[in-house]
């Protein structure tokens, strides 16, 4: 869904990563849990209590076989197009990335044993020997490089290929080692390397399949604990354990996993509580109380580094004014969607990025680097007030949705209803699924839409995942929202690898996207799943989408 040329692809991606959260999105109240951090009313207002989840009970043993319910079924399971919820939980399990994103946030070596950076525009990694494909051939620096270029490639068009925005080259500098050179220092680039845009396939595979390779049809052929299986399109997609997996901790306990098609949220739950399958992430928000008391298996929430925002894609009508966007804020009743839309888990966002994006800074700065952030609390009084000096009373703003689930409603109703409160004459444009994901993929079809919502998290643990999507001229800063100091603290924290100044650059980015609110963020809520009573194992976190979950579950005691 390209907005101009290929290269511009890995723009596009905030609609093929939400749409998921829309259709299904939700944490779980969860009152008991293995281990995790307990959670009270913090910033939410809600009086709910929740936890937050490291890891379920370990698994007792193998099992045969699992079912895992999927909200939607992939276009493609092609590495460099997985940017979405259905594609990335399949392929976390069957390719695997030169660095690994870890279910803690934190990231450590992978397909590269080992990674140095001698100057600051060279990364230089060391392959790990003696790992095989599925097919059984063995790893190399000539995989690695063909895997990396293809993101360079305009005719494959990568969704990833922002993240290769100051690559220079990629060659092998030895038998088993790559060297990648950078235009310039880029401090994302390797962090990158434990997503998407360090996946590693065979490049035989590659040349042989090519149209056909991802599909159904061609498959893929990776290096992790499960291989490709089977495709039923319309209806199912099968994973086997390839028992010469490299790595003994994340061998895979079940034999099989099969991930079953489910589109329509109620199907889902239902599937749940009959054990038609055994679990599945995202759980329908207004799923919570049946769920919390079923006999059949039992919620679970985790790590998340999404918040979900309003994106401001019109500046020129009267959300151009920045007072304005700030009076909307304060007339939104972000408690009341926290309590109403994401069944009381969750928490009011002070910001576009969760708190812990933020863990690479030095722990002494962290709140230092805080402190200042404006912050908007709901006030519809003084909203009102600052509206009216702003000179917008009675003006119309046309603010987008979709039918897709009764969150995405709440929330829609509850921006309207703000916005009439501070003066606005407020009009929602309910759009098709289908016509909701052109708002992010084609300027024309924002075209008289003021606001639309969005659920965004980072594939990386640093601010600058969101940040950079708000530079100018970024095809994904959708009301073209322009801030020249904004643009250099961005890129002043791009070329900068020392912690503490990387953090200061982000922070004063923070500060002015805050301050101006191109978006408005809402609230953050956690990673949701449910798991059925024969498996338990999986470690509740974001990082489902490039961490190995499904290895680690196991047939319960």
């Amino acid at each position: 869904m390209p907005i101009g040329s290929a290269g511009e692809r890995r723009r596009t991606r905030p609609w093929q990563r939400t749409v998921g959260t829309f259709l299904a999105a939700a944490a779980v109240l969860v009152t008991s849990a293995c281990s995790g951090t307990a959670h009270s009313d913090k910033g939410g207002g809600t009086g709910a209590a929740y936890q937050l989840t490291d890891r379920t009970p370990a698994a007792a043993g193998a099992i045969g076989s699992f079912t895992w319910s999927i909200f939607a079924e992939p276009t493609s399971i092609d590495y460099v197009y997985a940017f979405d919820y259905p594609p990335n939980q399949i392929l976390s399990n069957v390719c695997e990335s030169l660095l690994r994103w870890n279910p803690d946030l934190t990231t450590s070596p992978n397909l590269a044993s080992s990674y140095s950076n001698p100057t600051p525009t060279t990364w230089v990694y060391k392959i790990r020997p003696h790992v095989r494909f599925h097919d059984g051939t063995v790893l190399t620096a000539k995989d690695v490089v063909a895997s990396l270029r293809r993101h360079l490639d305009p005719a494959v068009g990568s969704a990833w290929v922002n993240s290769f925005r100051n690559v220079k080259s990629i060659s092998q500098s030895g038998e088993l080692e790559v060297t990648v050179r950078l235009k310039k220092p880029d401090s994302t680039f390797n962090q990158s390397m434990a997503a998407s845009p360090g996946t590693v396939e065979s490049a035989a595979t590659l040349a042989k399949e090519g149209k056909d390779y991802g599909s159904p049809k061609g498959g893929v052929n990776c290096t992790g604990p499960f291989s490709f299986g089977s495709w039923n399109p319309g209806q199912s997609l099968v994973l086997k354990k390839f028992d010469g997996y490299w790595n003994p901790k994340l061998k895979a306990k079940a034999g099989q996993v099969k991930f079953v098609f489910l589109g329509d949220a109620t199907t889902r739950v239902s599937a749940f509580q009959s054990g038609e399958v055994d679990g599945g992430w995202m759980v329908p928000t207004d799923s919570y109380d049946q769920l919390r008391s079923s006999q059949a298996g039992k919620l679970y929430f985790g790590r998340n580094t999404t918040v979900a925002d309003e994106v401001v894609g019109n500046l020129k009508g009267p959300l151009g004014d920045a007072r304005v966007r700030r009076a909307l804020l304060m007339a939104i009743d972000r408690k009341g969607i926290v309590k109403a839309g994401a069944g009381g888990v969750g928490e009011v966002a002070d910001s576009l990025v969760t708190d812990n994006v933020w863990s690479n800074a030095p722990a002494a700065d962290r709140k230092a680097l805080l402190k200042d952030l404006p912050r908007y609390p709901y006030d519809p009084a003084k909203a009102k007030k600052l509206a009216k000096k702003a000179g917008v009373q009675g003006q119309r703003i046309t603010i987008a949705t979709s039918p897709l689930d009764s969150q995405t409603k709440i929330i829609t109703q509850a921006v309207a209803q703000a916005a009439k409160a501070i003066g606005l004459n407020p009009k929602i444009d309910t759009l098709s699924p289908e016509k909701y994901s052109t708002l992010f993929t084609d300027p024309a079809a924002r075209w008289g839409i003021d606001l639309f919502l969005t659920f965004w998290y980072t594939s990386i643990t640093d601010p600058l995942d969101m940040y950079t999507s708000l530079e100018t001229g970024a095809s994904t800063n959708y009301g073209d929202w322009s801030n020249k100091d904004f643009d250099k603290a961005v890129e002043q924290a791009v070329g900068t690898y020392e912690p503490a100044a990387h953090a200061e650059a982000n922070a004063k980015a923070q500060r002015i996207a805050q301050r101006e609110l191109p978006w408005l963020p809402l609230y953050t809520q956690p990673v949701s799943v449910f798991l059925g009573n024969r498996i338990t194992g999986v470690q509740p976190s974001i990082a489902y989408l490039y961490y190995p979950w499904a290895a680690e579950i196991g047939a319960k005691k």
